[in-house]
């Protein structure tokens, strides 16, 4: 039986508490009237911005209790990208998990010319080590899991490096904002990174909460007009992440209740399910025989999503069948050919079984002769 430590998840009443905050920050940004427009456009001074994405940025740095935030292109890895470019020194290094790193943020680390130094975030003293060795530019802490058996404490990892050093840590908080308790800033982090997209709000706009002076120099870098983000997408943002929390609680309750059943055996040909952060929270289906591609297949005419969006975007209605994430696939490839993650999205525990069983139904019946 494999063996993984999700992240906690919210509960309903904790959403509905997330929810009930979002919109009383939002009353005291907002006039009645002026949160009933789209807002406005262009490089206003003295700000350089319009005001409406000015007022919206307020709003986020009072909900998540912290000094600043700005909205930028290039959604969660846009907003990684300029954390990573405004902490960046001369020295170009950077202090990471050790384990596979997110695509997009390798590509980032190549494309920044950054070196990584990866220390093992479970082990207390090589963390202390490693952070207090000449030569680091900023630490990256990553929210969600990379590997199948990382359980380290998000709230521990980030005091321990800021009790060791004073280096500053920003956190990947992609795929978990809205779905637990506190996010990297609320941990005591620099910068929180993450996408309006996987929020509900729209595509391409990226979100970094924290320091005043580091947001500030994100705000700098972005000075031309056709890099802010307009006042009606500004807007957006806050009309998505206002039904993000309630939605994504749901959406775990389902999950949860989805591994219960087939863990009590209610289909055939199932090894064993169970939920990790792969990246997002999802629920992993191991089978008896090597059938993982079929099931895919079929699942997809059944009505199921083949690939992610946005992963929890707003066009994300049906239910998600779709391969293990390429980090797990890293450490395992032999999961390629047994297992699949399951997302809920919208859909009831109903829904995503009844698929999930004439699939493979489907696919025994073909055994392995089409592949």
């Amino acid at each position: 039986m494999i063996e993984t430590y999700p992240l906690s998840s919210i509960s309903m009443e904790e959403a509905a508490t997330k929810q009930f905050s979002l919109v009383d920050c939002i009353c005291r940004e907002f006039g009645g009237l002026d949160f009933l427009q789209t807002g406005d456009l262009g490089v206003k001074s003295p700000n350089n911005k319009p005001d409406t994405t000015l007022k919206v940025e307020k709003v986020l740095a009072r909900f998540f209790q912290t000094e600043s935030a700005v909205l930028v292109r290039g959604s969660g890895t846009g907003a990684l990208r300029l954390s990573f470019a405004t902490c960046l020194g001369k020295k170009r290094k950077a202090l990471i998990h050790d384990a596979p790193v997110y695509s997009t943020t390798e590509s980032t680390f190549e494309m920044m010319n950054i070196e990584t130094v990866a220390v093992d975030f479970h082990d207390v003293d090589a963390c202390i080590q490693a952070c207090r060795e000449e030569g680091l530019d900023f630490i990256l802490v990553q929210t969600t899991r990379q590997k199948l058996d990382d359980r380290y404490d998000l709230e521990e990892v980030i005091t321990r490096f800021k009790t060791a050093c004073d280096l500053p840590i920003i956190v990947d908080d992609n795929y978990a904002v809205m779905k637990i308790e506190k996010i990297g800033v609320e941990c005591g982090a620099d910068l929180s990174a993450f996408s309006a997209f996987k929020l509900l709000g729209p595509q391409g706009v990226g979100i970094v909460v924290g320091k005043q002076a580091l947001c500030d120099k994100i705000d700098k870098i972005n000075y031309s007009g056709g890099s802010q983000v307009q006042g009606f997408e500004a807007m957006e943002v806050l009309r998505g992440m206002v039904y993000a929390p309630v939605s994504l609680a749901l959406q775990a309750m389902v999950t949860q209740e989805c591994c219960d059943r087939l863990n009590n055996h209610e289909l055939p040909g199932i090894k064993s399910a169970f939920i990790a952060n792969a990246q997002s929270k999802v629920l992993l289906v191991e089978f008896d025989e090597e059938i993982a591609e079929q099931v895919l297949i079929h699942a997809q005419r059944l009505g199921a999503a083949p690939h992610p969006v946005g992963a929890e975007s707003k066009y994300e209605i049906a239910p998600m069948f779709y391969r293990v994430s390429g980090t797990f696939l890293k450490a395992d490839k032999t999961l390629k050919q047994r297992m699949i993650r399951i997302n809920p999205m919208r859909s009831g525990a109903e829904t995503v079984l009844r698929i999930l069983r004439e699939s493979l139904d489907a696919a025994m019946k073909e055994g392995k002769s089409c592949f």
